[in-house]
């Protein structure tokens, strides 16, 4: 019988791919939890990418900047526990220009209303309004994955992170 193990910050094992058909360089492999023990708190390293939408790996430990993005994102916790705290702005559509793609970091906290903040743990989701500022909060060491458009803060790092 077979036993599903999932990873962890602070236990994974690196996988590896079979190449059926192609060249390894066509493909890209890499472990989320292993991107994040070696990235600073809230990096957003790609380690999924289709078109322009990618999946970024973050390492959650402390507070995180305060982030928007003028479209929606989604975000679910791998490992950990995570508070994600939201601000709607006091003038809509100040926060990521209407025309810009992916997450935007911003310069403090921004001015507006609190709309309260969702507590994830491992396998939890939830949705990063498009508009909206948000900041993650993790008292310990953990991961989180966002998905969202490739945009100025995705860290691109291939031949760091890929297995050929």
């Amino acid at each position: 019988m077979q036993q599903t193990v999932f990873g962890s910050l602070d236990s994974f094992r690196k996988g590896s791919i079979e190449i059926i058909q192609g060249k390894a360089e066509n493909y890209a492999f890499s472990n989320v939890f292993e991107v994040a023990s070696l990235a600073p708190p809230y990096q957003k390293t790609v380690v999924g990418k289709n078109l322009k939408f990618v999946v970024e790996s973050l390492r959650a430990e402390g507070d995180s900047p305060w982030f928007a993005a003028a479209h929606d994102e989604f975000t679910v916790v791998m490992d950990g526990e995570v508070t994600v705290h939201f601000i709607k702005p006091a003038t809509p559509g100040s926060l990521a220009p209407a025309d810009s793609e992916g997450t935007v970091k911003l310069d403090g906290q921004p001015e507006g209303q609190s709309m309260g903040y969702v507590k994830l743990r491992r396998g939890h989701q939830a949705l990063l309004p498009a508009g909206i500022a948000y900041q993650f909060r993790s008292v310990k060491p953990g991961v989180v994955l966002v998905q969202t458009i490739l945009g100025p803060n995705s860290v691109e790092k291939w031949a760091e992170i890929c297995l050929h």
